[in-house]
């Protein structure tokens, strides 16, 4: 059985083998699309030095981080545990950047005196950054540019009521303890949100970074973050990225040549280079028929993936077993006692009991914002890459859920 993506890749591999070899539910990866990912981001920026440091909060799969270290991908990391994850992967604290958000401070000196470099997302930080290392480590200073982009308020992250970074109109106050410490800035970052699909918005920010960069003279690096759209449903819009990659292009090679000399540009994709691999294979467990809806529940829920009710996001939905059927509407609803809602009214193949339904776009915030809420386990993952599956993660048991309990 094959069943593609919103970009038309195909999975040749049997949901139901899958499921009955693994267990149902199960997450499963496709390293070709990753691949594909990397590429494309590679390709629409060949005319600028850029690196790519992959947001691995969207994934930290160790076997997603060792094949991102295999194609070049750096990582962002956003938190100890992940700056543990990257080097038991094998990168080298060097080659990951660590963007805090409000962290203990203790947290981002331990990454610094291993080696990684911190993005300041604050006044505070900033100032004791300066104060516990002067100019003897280099950071980058997380500005927020006021620039409102996004496809969701959730996931918009530069506009002036969001928590991150520092408000771009308090540009001397960074300037006034970047002089007073001889802070060592090495780079200007912004990450403006999330599905974002137009030239316009990574321009706009970028602006402002430019004209913030004109005053600190040892720049090399400017990071516009992430947030390139991907695909959820069938000929749903995306980023064009070649297109995209020649517009902010020519806008960065301006600013160089202004500058003086030539920066590195740097992305942080995180949705953009997993979301579409994924795929949460579940099983049909009820259909229920009901005078105003027809439900059919699955045996996963928002424990597993948490974004449609979170979010409101939209996962498209493959029957894989019955592909063929005569399409119906259905409520799509997970095992939760909690109102778990996948997908509403939505015209699937008939469903019946025993089913393989297959959530696409679940490469990306499943797993790694997954729970054990109502004391369930979290499923197996499986990498399919270069014709072999292999299982990246064994489906969790009750000892997993009372190992860190005391036994009184």
């Amino acid at each position: 059985m094959q069943f593609t993506d919103t970009e038309t890749q195909t999975l040749d591999i049997d949901a139901a083998q899958l499921c009955q070899q693994y267990g149902s539910p199960l997450y499963v990866y496709q390293g070709s699309i990753i691949r594909r990912k990397v590429q494309a981001l590679q390709e629409a920026f060949s005319g600028v030095t850029m690196k790519i440091k992959y947001a691995c909060k969207a994934n930290t799969n160790l076997a997603v981080l060792r094949l991102m270290r295999e194609l070049g991908v750096e990582l962002d990391v956003v938190s100890p545990g992940e700056f543990e994850m990257g080097k038991y992967a094998g990168y080298a604290p060097e080659q990951m950047t660590f963007t805090p958000s409000g962290v203990p401070y203790e947290e981002v000196r331990t990454a610094v005196d291993e080696g990684a470099t911190v993005n300041v997302d604050s006044i505070s930080l900033l100032e004791w950054f300066g104060q516990t290392y002067g100019s003897s480590k280099p950071c980058l200073i997380r500005l927020k540019p006021n620039v409102t982009a996004g496809g969701h308020d959730k996931i918009m992250t530069a506009h002036p009521d969001s928590k991150f970074g520092i408000s771009v109109t308090l540009l001397d106050d960074i300037l006034a303890f970047v002089n007073k410490y001889s802070i060592n800035v090495i780079g200007l970052h912004q990450h403006t949100g999330s599905d974002i699909k137009e030239a316009e918005p990574f321009l706009k920010a970028a602006r402002v970074l430019f004209e913030a960069a004109m005053h600190f003279p040892n720049l090399q690096i400017i990071d516009l973050g992430g947030g390139f759209k991907v695909g959820y449903k069938p000929d749903d819009a995306v980023t064009d990225m070649q297109h995209l990659g020649a517009e902010i292009t020519e806008g960065f090679r301006a600013f160089c040549a202004r500058y003086g000399r030539e920066l590195q540009l740097w992305f942080e994709p995180g949705k953009y280079l997993v979301s579409e691999c994924g795929y949460l294979l579940t099983t049909a467990t009820v259909v229920k028929e009901d005078p105003a809806r027809t439900f059919v529940h699955v045996d996963s829920g928002l424990n597993h993936l948490i974004r449609p009710m979170m979010y409101g996001s939209y996962h498209h939905i493959l029957n894989t077993t019955n592909p063929d059927g005569p399409l119906k509407t259905y409520n799509v609803v997970g095992y939760i006692c909690e109102t778990d809602t996948f997908a509403t009214d939505r015209e699937l193949p008939e469903v019946r009991p025993g089913d393989v339904l297959a959530f696409l776009n679940a490469g990306a915030y499943g797993f790694t914002m997954s729970s054990n809420y109502n004391a369930r386990y979290r499923p197996a993952e499986v990498l399919v890459d270069q014709g072999e599956a292999r299982l990246v993660r064994r489906r969790e048991t009750l000892d997993d859920l009372l190992r860190t309990q005391i036994d009184l």
